[in-house]
């Protein structure tokens, strides 16, 4: 094989593998960027998010003590997208690492009206960068109120969440993706 077939070959199988970027989130500017936790309703959780630029190579960090103590269970760092630049969107692609925990990427759509209302899918972070292809097709709805498949086009904010059980924070977050 020469090299031209190669290299052809590698862009095709590479495009299929990763997919186009839709809408990619390095952290260049971390004002998109808020933290939340479940203090905003009574819960005790507390955390923090600093970010990072270590030799031009950008990061979020994610800290904190998820409690589930007062009805709580949750700390998150999330930002606001504009929904229709999302058409066409298969997949999230986040490149993450931390303390081998799972954690969990949040949407928010214009279909979910309720602080309590999400679409969530689960990842499990080791030690060293991975990066986590999720499908949007298997988010998991929060409430039988909402849609059972999300609508990229209705997707209105994504968050990177510690949630639901009694444990340490711990994540370094590179990027974020939504791809075709």
């Amino acid at each position: 094989m020469n090299i031209f077939k190669f290299i052809f070959l590698f862009f095709i199988l590479t495009q299929e593998a990763v997919g186009n970027t839709i809408f990619k989130d390095n952290f260049e500017n971390p004002k998109k960027w808020q933290f939340i936790s479940d203090q905003v309703m009574g819960g005790i959780s507390t955390g923090k998010v600093e970010f990072f630029n270590e030799n031009n190579n950008l990061y979020a960090r994610l800290t904190g003590n998820v409690s589930t103590e007062n009805k709580g269970g949750f700390i998150q760092i999330r930002r606001k997208v504009e929904k229709s630049s999302l058409k066409g969107t298969k997949f999230i692609k986040i490149t993450a690492k931390g303390n081998n925990q799972n954690y969990f990427i949040h949407l928010r759509t214009s279909g979910t009206l309720l602080p309590w209302q999400y679409y969530q899918i689960s990842f499990k972070v080791v030690n060293d960068y991975k990066i986590f292809k999720l499908p949007i097709n298997e988010f998991k709805r929060s409430s039988i109120f909402l849609s059972k498949q999300i609508n990229p086009e209705n997707i209105t904010s994504v968050g990177v969440v510690a949630f639901g059980r009694d444990h340490s924070a711990d994540i370094y977050i590179k990027e974020i993706n939504f791809i075709d």
